[in-house]
């Protein structure tokens, strides 16, 4: 099969790449690579001796995305760029809807006129909001606590309306949590632009001295320790989830929903503790008040993966901490 990826030279786009590329699929790429590094691609092939076809471009490009499709065989897309930083998006809410969700209406209409009628689509846990109880599962309803979420929320009734009103249209819906880790090459691995908003790359330039301190923000949620929980998963797992749900695609009529998740919840001080026996140093930390749109507590229910896609993590927190700084020791 012929998979084109949006956003493939992200985190997770290019780990799903790797994937792909080393289960027998062809893959094109479509990033505008506002975050991400142009060597990405190289670095696929390092890892996988195959070649990937890369098109720069932006999806709120509408013509450019349509001549890219017009380039290229697709049997199925994979959708995962977007902005994601929650505390940007309440900053900047307007920029995260005309990004997240033009960009996701000019995709499906491109597809449409190129007859792709397959798609996984990258969600988040962020759609579950505050009004429901963890773990979380695909039946709950859906609202948000900040602009990042509620795109996703938007996205995934749109996903759902557009499948009812096309027949044939087939599409999976992955809500995941929080991914770490990196390939164990060193090679690709989590390297935002600019100062990080995500946990683990903050974590790791704490630990090589890039940054001051790591920042914890909140103690006084009511968990254990008064820091806030969260489902982390293992980047390489997150990847064989999407290869999963391609292959489920077949069998799927309009729109399913998984939860990709380990179904365990750390907090903040837990996964700190973890990543300093790793990388065998202590981090200096510093404590903040909670962020905006943050949630105490935040984890999966991934029984539905489990059954339907012969789904389920294998790596361990200290393997995401171990391969995480891997990839800092040897890009740093």
């Amino acid at each position: 099969m012929n998979i084109t990826i949006t956003g493939g030279a992200g985190f997770i786009g290019s780990h799903t790449c790797v994937e792909l590329l080393n289960n027998g699929y062809n893959v094109n790429i479509i990033d505008n690579f506002s975050n991400a590094e142009e060597t990405v691609p190289d670095k696929l092939k390092q890892i996988t001796g195959k070649e990937v076809q890369v098109f720069k471009c932006d999806l709120q490009n509408m013509e450019h995305l349509d001549s890219i499709f017009s380039q290229i065989k697709t049997d199925a897309v994979i959708h995962f760029a977007a902005f994601k930083s929650v505390p940007e998006s309440v900053q900047y809410p307007l920029m995260y809807y005309r990004n997240n969700i033009v960009g996701t209406l000019n995709l499906l209409e491109v597809m449409v006129r190129h007859q792709v009628a397959k798609l996984v689509f990258s969600s988040s846990a962020t759609v579950y909001g505050t009004g429901n109880s963890v773990p979380y599962h695909e039946a709950m309803p859906t609202s948000a606590t900040n602009p990042y979420g509620w795109s996703k929320v938007m996205l995934e009734q749109i996903l759902k309306d557009y499948a009812a009103a096309n027949n044939g249209m087939k599409i999976a819906i992955l809500r995941y949590f929080n991914p770490v880790g990196a390939h164990p090459s060193g090679l690709i691995g989590e390297r935002p632009k600019g100062i990080p908003n995500n946990l683990m790359p903050y974590l790791c330039q704490t630990a090589a001295g890039e940054l001051p301190y790591f920042k914890v923000y909140g103690t006084d949620y009511p968990t254990a320790d008064g820091t806030g929980i969260r489902d982390y998963i293992h980047i390489s797992d997150l990847a064989c989830g999407h290869r999963k749900a391609l292959e489920k695609l077949e069998a799927i009529t309009g729109a399913e929903i998984y939860n990709l998740g380990s179904g365990q919840g750390t907090s903040v001080l837990e996964l700190l503790d973890i990543f300093e026996k790793e990388c065998g140093m202590e981090i200096k930390r510093m404590t903040f008040d909670r962020r905006p749109g943050d949630i105490s507590e935040s984890y999966a229910d991934s029984g539905k993966a489990e059954r339907e896609l012969d789904w389920k993590v294998k790596h361990t927190l200290n393997e995401m901490c171990k391969d995480s700084w891997n990839f800092m020791k040897k890009n740093n």
